[in-house]
Formats: C-alpha cells, structure tokens, sequence
C-alpha cells in the first residue's frame, strides 16, 4: 500500500477529486437522455400543465355560476316581493285617500297626491303622482317657427340671449322636449311681438299633454336628533 507523504501529491488528489465531484453536481438526469425521450417528457409536462389550467377553469366557472345563479334568483325574489309591496301599496293608500277624503282632510282639488304620518310624527309616507309630460306632432311646426325668428332676429341683435332661448328647445336622448326647459321658455312668452313666436308658442301649449304614469311612494323616519331619513325603494319601473 503506497503512502502519500508529499504536500504535492495531497494537492494534485484534492483537485482529481474536485473536478470529479464538480462534473457530478453539473450533470442533470437529462444528459444521458436523447431528443425524442426530451420531447416525450417535454409532452407529458405541457399536458399535465393543461390539465391544471383546465381544472383551475373548471373550479372558477363553477364558483362563477353558483354565485351568479344565487344572486340572480335573489334578485328575482326581492323583484317579486317590491312588486306585491308596491300592489299593497296602492291599495292601501287608496283605502287611506277616501277615508280622507271622507274626513275632508285632502283638498278638493287634489291630484291623487298626499302625505300621512303617525301620532308621534316619526314615521311618514307619501304617495306622488307621477305624470309623464309629452307633446304631439304640433310641437315640430312651433319648434320650426321660433328658431326661424330667433335667427331672423334675436341673433342679430342678442347672440347671448338667442344661444339661451335656442337650448330650451332642446331634445333630450329619447328625442323628446325638456318639461322645465320649455316652461323656462315659456317666461320669455311676453318678451317679443313677432307673429312666428307667439304663433310658435300658441302651438306648443296646445300640443303639451301630461299622462298620469301612475303613483309613486316615498317613505321617512325620523332619528332621535329629529332629522328625517329617506327609506328608499325604487318603484318607477314596476
């Protein structure tokens, strides 16, 4: 048995063993492998990815489709019970309107529209006649005979005041006339003597019409600072 007593010789064998150990840790498996056994494992991994993504897919639109499935349902539910309240509603304060009517405590002259509260003034409902303004085919004949005079002569003589009068007859998205515009423009009805405004003006009161959409309800309650608080129910589309 030879016996190393050198340094140098101890030196040469710690760096034979340095590199085999280097060569060793900077194999991988896949060295010794060829390139359809690569592509193989290349194949089987991308497939085991997809299959992750699937299912990851599958959990999410599951969990989607129970969460929207509840609240759609919810939805409907309250839909369903807003629209019997609101029938009860309406039932309700017509019974309460001909007992104050009977009473004499609503105006002869009233509208359907009034107001109840209880004892201690706390709690307090509201019935509102929503009315839906429309005018009709005339409109379009007094719309074409104002702007013809203010052109013709406010224009001329007033660019501000014609800018101001022109944006009253203004439509809005669904094509229709602006009630508060068109009552802005009817406090200038006194202001000129050409025949085509007050033609143009005589027309569109005479095409104006208000329809009763229906009855709307408001509800409050008063906190313990005295301050009143909207319950709010939307009952417009119902």
């Amino acid at each position: 048995m030879k016996i190393i007593e050198t340094t140098e010789e101890i030196k040469n064998i710690n760096v034979k063993e340095a590199i085999i150990m280097n060569t060793q840790i900077q194999q991988t498996p896949y060295d010794n492998l060829s390139t359809s056994e690569l592509e193989e494992i290349l194949k089987s991994r991308k497939e085991s990815e997809a299959k992750k993504l699937e299912k990851e897919k599958m959990q999410y639109e599951k969990n989607r489709d129970e969460k929207v499935e509840k609240m759609i349902l919810t939805a409907q539910c309250l839909f369903r019970e807003l629209s019997e309240f609101k029938q009860y509603m309406h039932i309700e304060m017509e019974d309460q309107a001909v007992k104050l009517s009977e009473y004499g405590k609503i105006r002869s002259n009233s509208k359907g529209g009034f107001s109840i509260s209880n004892a201690d003034d706390t709690m307090r409902v509201k019935r509102r006649r929503d009315t839906e303004p429309s005018w009709d085919e005339r409109s379009s004949k007094a719309v074409e005979l104002i702007k013809e005079f203010l052109s013709d002569t406010i224009k001329k003589r007033d660019l501000k005041l014609h800018e101001i009068l022109l944006s009253f007859l203004e439509r809005n998205a669904n094509g229709d006339l602006e009630y508060s515009r068109v009552m802005d423009l009817y406090k200038h009805e006194d202001k000129f003597d050409d025949p085509r405004w007050k033609e143009g003006l005589r027309l569109m009161k005479e095409s104006f019409s208000n329809h009763l959409k229906g009855f709307g309800y408001e509800f409050k309650h008063k906190d313990e600072n005295g301050q009143w608080h909207n319950i709010l129910l939307n009952f417009s589309s119902l």
